[in-house]
């Protein structure tokens, strides 16, 4: 477990952190950017949790805490046969967003047009975590392109987007309070 006794270290005052493996880069490295929308998604979905609970609450939860396991993953860069093996999301989590996904879509009606942000404000919440994991997972894909990465960590954060959607329609009254899109309906 992480003890944290002093917040504030200096360590950053000239631009810098430190990844999970020692190596000082820039704040502004894509890899500290991609598990920074990691972590802005992981506070969106807090205020998420702010309006729902029980079965919701939960897989949100379970879901903070394997958001601190994606930024563990990604902070530490792979490397061939380490002393100390990183943490490193897996197969099992992705799949246990696939199941609850599937789980839920079963309760929902097809959509017959796109869903605007709203309807409640857990829906509203949760689909603003969404947008942010997009901009994460595309932050993970721009770092796949110039670094090895763990794929179960891009696949985890790809599911969790498509999870916030079926979850914020679920909220919202299993669909029936979404708010539909009406193509040109304000147009003169």
């Amino acid at each position: 477990m992480v003890q944290l006794t002093r917040i504030y270290t200096r360590g950053g005052d000239r631009g810098k952190t430190s990844l999970g493996d020692g190596k000082r880069v820039p704040k502004h490295d894509p890899r500290v950017g991609a598990y920074g929308a990691v972590d802005e998604t992981n506070s969106c979905i807090g205020l998420a949790r702010l309006h729902t609970d029980g079965e919701p609450d939960a897989m949100l939860s379970r879901i903070q805490n394997d958001l601190f396991d994606v930024g563990a993953d990604l902070c530490t860069p792979e490397k061939e046969a380490p002393e100390y093996p990183p943490l490193r999301v897996t197969d099992a989590q992705v799949e246990r967003l696939e199941a609850e996904i599937d789980r839920m879509n079963a309760d929902l009606a097809p959509l017959k047009s796109f869903v605007l942000p709203g309807g409640s404000p857990a829906g509203a919440y949760l689909h603003l975590a969404r947008t942010v994991a997009r901009r994460a997972e595309r932050g993970i894909t721009e770092l796949a392109e110039a670094e090895q990465i763990n794929a179960a960590a891009l696949r985890y954060v790809n599911r969790l987007s498509d999870h916030l959607f079926v979850l914020a329609r679920w909220v919202n009254d299993r669909g029936a309070a979404d708010v539909l899109w009406v193509p040109g309906a304000n147009r003169e």
